[in-house]
C-alpha cells in the first residue's frame, strides 16, 4: 500500500533542503501505486451553521430546507434545516481527497444522497480504491468510491470518482494495450 504524505516532490525555487521535504497530503503516487481495496478514513468534521449559510450564498441555493429554519421546522419533511447535498458532496470528498499529482479527474457516477445531513451533524468521509484499467499509452483509469458517514456511522452519501492517472513505466502498458486494441 503507497503511504499518504510521505512522498517529496520538488517544485520550482525551493532551496534543495527543503524540496526534499514530503509535502503533506500531496501524493507522488502512479497508476501502478493503486491497489484495489486500499481504504483511508478521514478526521470527522462538524458542519455549522455560518459555513452551511455561506455555502448556500455562493452556490446560489436558497431553498427553503436549507435557509428557512422557519419553513425547515414547521412545514418540512425533516423538521429542521438541512445542509445542501453539493456542501455534503464536497466536504465529503474533501475530507478525504488525497493531491495525488499524477492523477486527474475524469468524472464522478453513482452520486446518491442517502441519508440527510443537518446542520450541526459530523461527516466522515471513507475512500476506498475499486478498479482499474488501462486508458491511453500514458495513463491508466483509477475508480474510487467515497462513502460519507454521519454521526456515529450512519451513511449519508455514497459516489464513485474516476481518474486518469498516469504510468509510472508506460513501456509497461503499451504491449498490454496492444492486445486490448486488436481484440
Amino acid at each position: 500500500m503507497a503511504e499518504i504524505g510521505k512522498h517529496a516532490r520538488a517544485l520550482p525555487g525551493l532551496p534543495h533542503d527543503h524540496a526534499q521535504i514530503p509535502v503533506w497530503n500531496s501524493e507522488n503516487w502512479y497508476y501502478e501505486d493503486f491497489t484495489i481495496g486500499d481504504k483511508i478514513r478521514s478526521i470527522r468534521r462538524t458542519i455549522s451553521e455560518g459555513e452551511s449559510m455561506l455555502f448556500n450564498s455562493l452556490v446560489m441555493d436558497h431553498h427553503p430546507y436549507v435557509s428557512d429554519a422557519e419553513f425547515a421546522e414547521k412545514d418540512g419533511v425533516f423538521g429542521k434545516r438541512l445542509v445542501d447535498g453539493a456542501m455534503v458532496f464536497s466536504y465529503g470528498l474533501g475530507l478525504a481527497a488525497t493531491n495525488c499529482l499524477n492523477s486527474f479527474s475524469y468524472g464522478y457516477d453513482r452520486l446518491r444522497f442517502i441519508k440527510p445531513v443537518f446542520i450541526g451533524d459530523t461527516i466522515y468521509t471513507i475512500r476506498e480504491n475499486l478498479a482499474k484499467e488501462l486508458k491511453s499509452d500514458s495513463m491508466g483509469k483509477v475508480r474510487v468510491s467515497y462513502s460519507v458517514y454521519k454521526g456515529e456511522g450512519e451513511l449519508a452519501l455514497y459516489c464513485e470518482h474516476i481518474m486518469t492517472t498516469l504510468y509510472r513505466d508506460p513501456e509497461n502498458f503499451a504491449q498490454k494495450l496492444a492486445v486490448t486494441a486488436d481484440g
